[in-house]
């Protein structure tokens, strides 16, 4: 790899550790100030916020800017977050700039491997930024609940530096201090990225033409047989995945009478599975097989449901082993045949843009949902099994759909499948 490649790794590692560290964070600080379990529910959605209502611009942004620049002003955004959580503004819009911060970040660490890099190389930096995303969700959750817990928080609280009064009183607050200091190590890494020799574009005269162009883009995703296929099953899971790690808290306080601390640990517990589903369908399925695994998202949903029955961690662990194994069984082949479709379709860039409208806005739909449930007084179990329901019953629709297409649109499915089977050897 390029020299710089691993600065931008390291980057992309801190910043998704300190995300997923302050939302376990976020939650322990709502819920020792006593809010409605809606707002603990809802700093899912607030984060995907951004991600929604900017789609059309932040891939523009990180263009006209050196890549490593628009890193550093996201992360920067993403301290201001944080420091607004930490000095009294309300979670729930803290966090949301936080997501800001992320969503402009986003393009930025992506489009930058394919200025660096050799298209030989791109699979195996994608894969190394994948996989270092993944354990920065299961090490972030972790260390988040570690930070708030028993054994790490009173220490935290005894820290004295003389002259400075924070006012630090919770150990939310505490693992919130630590944390800013995460965002500024990425943003430090952030620094040192290379400017490559890339010509920059500037930003649009008129930011109207960008709404029309990524309009246009998502029709025509949605249109294409198998692209529109994939595109639900992806932004369902995504749906799903998001919102999951504040289901499995709140059920793990309902269910085991967890702490927030010990509850992150089972969050840990999901990615995990995700991680080692996502490695055996990498090795065992085909670019033209994707759709065989449809199936798996009406279990996914069932599963979620089964959750409410469970009461001993002994059971739950491989439980939720499986939960997150059957998604990323799921999601690796359904997200190939998508990059596939829309390269064909539009080029990788607007595609990528498009799949993250689509799968950020499942998230801020499903998590607003859920938040919803729990405002109108559903209890933690009631809410998951209508949720785990929604999920399933979804993904039936998208089974039907698909195989209403092969009947009605039978040719155009066989040629675009064989499209697929030729590039994917």
């Amino acid at each position: 790899m390029k020299k710089g490649f691993s600065t931008i790794m390291s980057a992309q590692f801190f910043s998704s550790l300190a995300d997923n560290a302050l939302f376990v964070a976020a939650v322990e600080l709502l819920r020792t100030a006593g809010a409605e379990e809606w707002q603990r529910a809802a700093l899912v959605p607030m984060f995907a916020l951004f991600y929604v209502v900017l789609a059309p611009f932040v891939g523009a942004f990180a263009d006209c800017l050196p890549k490593g620049r628009v890193m550093f002003v996201s992360n920067s955004i993403k301290i201001v977050g944080c420091l607004m959580m930490l000095f009294g503004h309300h979670p729930l819009l803290a966090y949301a700039v936080v997501g800001l911060g992320a969503a402009a970040y986003s393009p930025a660490k992506y489009g930058i491997l394919t200025e660096l890099l050799p298209a030989s190389q791109l699979v195996k930096a994608n894969g190394w930024i994948e996989g270092l995303t993944i354990a920065s969700i299961i090490l972030g959750v972790l260390l988040g609940g570690q930070l708030i817990g028993s054994h790490v928080a009173p220490h935290l609280l005894a820290l004295d530096l003389p002259g400075v009064e924070l006012g630090i009183a919770a150990p939310a607050e505490a693992a919130i201090s630590v944390i800013v200091f995460i965002y500024v190590a990425a943003a430090l890494f952030n620094l040192w990225i290379p400017r490559t020799e890339a010509p920059l574009m500037p930003f649009p005269a008129h930011p109207w033409t960008l709404v029309r162009e990524f309009g246009d883009c998502n029709a025509r995703l949605w249109r294409d047989k198998l692209g529109q296929i994939s595109l639900a099953t992806t932004t369902l899971f995504w749906g799903v995945a998001g919102n999951l790690r504040y289901i499995v808290l709140a059920w793990a306080a309902a269910a085991l009478g967890y702490t927030t601390t010990q509850a992150s640990g089972l969050v840990g517990v999901v990615a995990i599975g995700t991680a080692v589903g996502a490695v055996v369908a990498a090795g065992m399925m085909r670019l033209d097989r994707a759709t065989a695994v449809i199936p798996l998202g009406i279990g996914m949903g069932l599963l979620v449901i089964l959750m409410i029955f469970i009461r001993d961690v002994w059971v739950a662990a491989p439980f939720l082993m499986l939960l997150g194994a059957l998604g990323g069984f799921l999601v690796v082949p359904m997200n190939a045949l998508l990059q596939h479709r829309g390269h064909n379709l539009m080029g990788a860039g607007r595609s990528i843009a498009v799949q993250n409208f689509n799968e950020q806005a499942c998230i801020l739909i499903l998590g607003a949902f859920y938040a919803g449930m729990t405002i109108f007084g559903l209890g933690a179990f009631g809410a998951i099994t209508i949720f785990g329901l929604v999920v399933a019953a979804t993904m039936e629709l998208v089974r039907r759909w698909h195989a209403r297409n092969v009947v009605r649109h039978h040719d155009e499915v066989q040629r675009l499948l064989a499209i697929a089977r030729t590039d994917g050897h």
